[in-house]
């Protein structure tokens, strides 16, 4: 990899579409929370032990894991933080129809995309903190890029938890309107999001060009290792087929436009983290339909 190029590169995509980025984020959160019902924390007390095995998974298990592949592999502090940025971020929707299609408990899997969704606005800065100081070249990239911890918390909880508490509460006082505008404002901004993947994506290409296939054999296996992780937690607990299905799902799928949009609008847009960001944004889509179809053709196969 060539080292110069990624200390030097930064992913500047302009004041007004960083902006609009963060205003596309913020829709999003109020989309989940408009969302929300009772339904959504149900296997908080019908199988508790599924539930937080799922959200343990997530948000503990997953940048922990990351982590330790940090100090195996080494990558450089730019790839690391991108790698440690995904880790930390919650699951994506798309998770949900890919469980659709692969038979998985459904249920469970909208339940921990929404939930883990409700504790990414108030985990996720904290965490990409926390496992990033714990890693010594991401901290001192960290320090490098001159990021102002309390201004990045701050700031990141506004655009994360408020428009999730307001989502909340409209959906409290007025819930005939927020279950008629939910569905549209969510396509909106999963579009939206998307979108930003794909820009970002384009916009990295020089980038991708100078990692090579390098950066392939660093994001293929982070992904891989994340869908393992999910299988394994659900075997530790001994879960049935569908939710074994769904917990593999949700570890392995991670809002990589939520990193993206983090990464640019709050932590200067350095290469290596936005390469990251956006291979893993392609590449878990793939990797986790190819499970699924993986898995009907398993569930298709004859009984001997």
């Amino acid at each position: 990899m060539n080292s110069e190029v990624l200390d030097t590169f930064q992913l500047d995509m302009g004041t007004a579409s960083e902006v609009g980025m963060a205003i596309v984020l913020a829709v999003m959160m109020f989309a989940v929370a408009l969302g929300l019902q009772p339904s959504s924390f149900s296997f908080f007390k019908s199988e508790p032990k599924l539930y937080f095995t799922g959200i343990a998974a997530q948000i503990i298990g997953l940048p922990l894991l990351t982590l330790l592949i940090c100090f195996v592999i080494n990558p450089h502090p730019s790839i690391a933080l991108g790698m440690i940025l995904i880790a930390c971020c919650p699951g994506g929707n798309t998770s949900n129809l890919i469980a659709l299609f692969a038979r998985a408990n459904t249920a469970l899997s909208v339940s921990l995309t929404a939930t883990s969704s409700v504790f990414a606005a108030f985990i996720t800065p904290v965490s990409i903190l926390f496992w990033s100081g714990l890693y010594p070249p991401t901290r001192t990239l960290l320090t490098e890029i001159n990021i102002d911890v309390v201004d990045f918390l701050i700031q990141t909880l506004v655009i994360l938890a408020l428009p999730l508490l307001l989502g909340m509460a409209f959906r409290h006082f007025a819930p005939r309107i927020a279950g008629r505008i939910q569905t549209p404002l969510a396509i909106l901004s999963g579009l939206a999001l998307l979108a930003i993947i794909v820009i970002a994506s384009i916009r990295l290409f020089p980038i991708f060009l100078v990692l090579g296939i390098g950066i392939y054999f660093i994001v293929l296996p982070h992904n891989l290792l994340a869908f393992a992780l999910g299988n394994l937690a659900a075997r530790a607990i001994r879960a049935d087929t569908a939710s074994r299905r769904a917990l593999t799902i949700e570890v392995g799928i991670q809002n990589s436009g939520l990193g993206i949009v983090i990464l640019l609008t709050q932590l200067g847009g350095v290469g290596g983290a936005g390469a990251v960001a956006g291979l893993w944004g392609v590449w878990h889509l793939i990797g986790g339909s190819g499970l699924a179809l993986f898995w009907r053709w398993k569930d298709a196969r004859p009984i001997d």
